[in-house]
């Protein structure tokens, strides 16, 4: 397999949420392939511990860098110390992400926490790197964790459910202004892990469920989709296929369309019709 071009030994990766989870294999295989990475996380002990071990494991250079990604000013001193590295910024991934916001009426410190961690995060890194990546002129990527739950937004944690179905509609935006800026190299990508044992939910240490995919799967899978140009990275996992994702997003979409009650899936009235649906050949 060709990688995307961005994956290029000497070259520098920046990775928030990087000291477990998706982020953590992220910043693995991005050295690897022999390129330099900045890890950024708010966890600074684990933090330091995860680069020492990839810097010994690899010998590339790896920064651990603190990082609060809804503070803009930590932003800027990521930006500065991704930029002092040679070679250039070739991937950026956006991956810092919290959960547990709470319902549409409750908990609204919680809800200030999520959005303000996993949609302005995003924001403040895609503001603050994007156009010094375009001016290197150099091939780089930009990638942004979603989640299903930005796109069919089940019942439970709103607060989440809206935080991701942000990073989906700022990636749409940022890949459509990219490609129409003339000569530009950077692509943008939107990763949609499904069903990952990661540390985030309480995960950290616990023994991975049959159902999840490991983190480094979704990695195999990001890479592997990038390589070929995939904008939408989904994920399945151990018990939900591509197949039923397809159907689960479409039924979703189709709320509109059908005018249906927002959330149809999960409404009595719908039980029925939506199984059908899962069994006809639509996808």
């Amino acid at each position: 397999m060709t990688l995307h071009p961005a994956f290029a030994a000497g070259r520098t990766a920046v990775v928030t949420g990087a000291a477990s989870g998706i982020g953590l294999a992220a910043a693995k295989r991005f050295a690897s392939f022999g390129m330099n990475v900045v890890m950024a996380d708010r966890s600074a002990d684990l933090l330091t511990r995860e680069a020492d071990q990839i810097r010994a494991q690899s010998n590339r250079t790896i920064v651990a860098l603190p990082t609060d990604v809804s503070q803009l000013g930590d932003i800027e001193r990521l930006k500065a110390a991704a930029f002092e590295l040679p070679g250039g910024v070739a991937v950026l991934m956006n991956n810092a992400g919290v959960g547990n916001g709470g319902g549409a009426f409750q908990h609204i410190e919680r809800w200030r926490t999520v959005l303000e961690t996993n949609l302005w995060g995003v924001i403040n890194s895609v503001q603050a790197f994007t156009q010094a990546m375009i001016d290197q002129n150099i091939p780089a990527a930009i990638v942004n964790t979603g989640s299903k739950q930005g796109i069919t937004t089940p019942p439970g944690d709103t607060a989440y459910n809206v935080s991701k179905a942000g990073v989906k509609v700022l990636t749409e935006g940022l890949a459509h202004e990219l490609r129409n800026v003339k000569g530009c190299q950077v692509t943008a990508h939107l990763l949609i892990p499904g069903f990952t044992h990661t540390g985030i939910g309480g995960q950290q240490g616990a023994a991975k469920p049959p159902g999840a995919w490991t983190a480094e799967q979704v990695i195999d899978r990001m890479v592997g989709q990038m390589s070929v140009g995939d904008f939408y990275i989904i994920c399945p996992d151990n018990e939900v296929t591509s197949e039923l994702d397809k159907k689960r997003i479409r039924w979703a979409a189709e709320d509109l369309i059908q005018n249906r009650p927002p959330l149809s899936r999960w409404h009595p009235d719908y039980k029925d019709a939506f199984a059908a649906f899962l069994k006809s050949d639509k996808s």
